[in-house]
């Protein structure tokens, strides 16, 4: 059996920042709220891997703070999003046609009217800048991502054999819906899972760049880089930490999607061979 090296790799980037992330819990190499400016804007070394920020702090112990920050918003926002969009796509297909369907249907061309960015910012802006709003704003632009991929792949499930015998043995749509048709959803909203999951980290890192996502004292990586753009050219590394974490959690939820997609549709990884 052929290596899926997107799945593993995609796993491995992933896995690294995620463990970093519930070590932080536990553990840190210093106290990111102890201020020590005699080590200011110092280069990565043997005391501090990743060197220190403008205010002498830690680099790679509030990178590991912001791992945990990033996952956590995405995690709970993407779980929204799932939470309340796969219901809504299975009652829209069910109802085919019906006013419930048009108005899920009207409902989600109406979020996708506005760049998500602009929404979030507009939440946040409104109810004011914090983590749990920039949740709710990130959450709500996935609501209709997952409410139309789930009705427009279950409509097309409603139309096999095994929907008819189940219909006959006397089953209603809801039961038929949890039953059969969310089942086989399972992978292909697990695949788009994983991709929200990363666009909702560059969504948290955006909203925090501008001062509406997670507040001081706790780290974000897209706060961490606001911080740095004026310094960059004295200490690029303040920009080059935040930034690579970034990078590299993205890609590697992208590679874990696409390792994924891989494996649950066979065609695809006949099609790569």
């Amino acid at each position: 059996m052929k290596t899926n090296r997107n799945l593993v790799v995609g796993a491995a980037l992933t896995g690294f920042f995620t463990i970093a992330a519930l070590i932080s819990f536990l553990w840190v190499p210093y106290d990111i709220e102890a201020l020590n400016i005699a080590d200011r804007m110092k280069t990565p070394s043997f005391s501090h891997l990743l060197g220190t920020d403008h205010f002498g702090r830690d680099i790679l112990s509030m990178v590991m703070i912001g791992a945990r920050t990033s996952i956590a918003v995405a995690l709970v926002a993407v779980g929204i999003g799932m939470g309340l969009g796969v219901p809504l796509g299975l009652a829209a297909a069910a109802r085919k046609g019906s006013l419930l369907d048009e108005l899920i249907g009207r409902g989600n061309d109406l979020v996708f009217a506005f760049p998500s960015l602009l929404i979030a910012i507009l939440i946040t802006a409104t109810f004011g800048p914090s983590a749990l709003n920039a949740i709710i704003a990130i959450g709500i632009f996935n609501v209709p991502v997952f409410a139309r991929l789930t009705r427009g792949s279950a409509l097309s499930i409603w139309k096999r054999d095994f929907i008819l015998a189940a219909r006959v043995s006397g089953k209603n749509s809801a039961q038929i819906s949890v039953e059969h048709i969310l089942p086989n959803l399972s992978s292909l909203l697990i695949v788009q899972g994983t991709i929200q999951f990363s666009l909702a980290i560059l969504a948290e890192a955006a909203l925090s760049y501008v001062g509406l996502g997670a507040q001081p004292p706790t780290p974000s990586w897209g706060r961490m880089l606001a911080d740095s753009q004026t310094m960059i050219s004295l200490a690029p590394h303040l920009a080059l930490a935040p930034g690579l974490a970034i990078v590299f959690t993205v890609l590697g939820l992208n590679l874990l999607g696409d390792g994924f997609r891989d494996v649950f549709d066979p065609r695809l990884r006949r099609g790569r061979t």
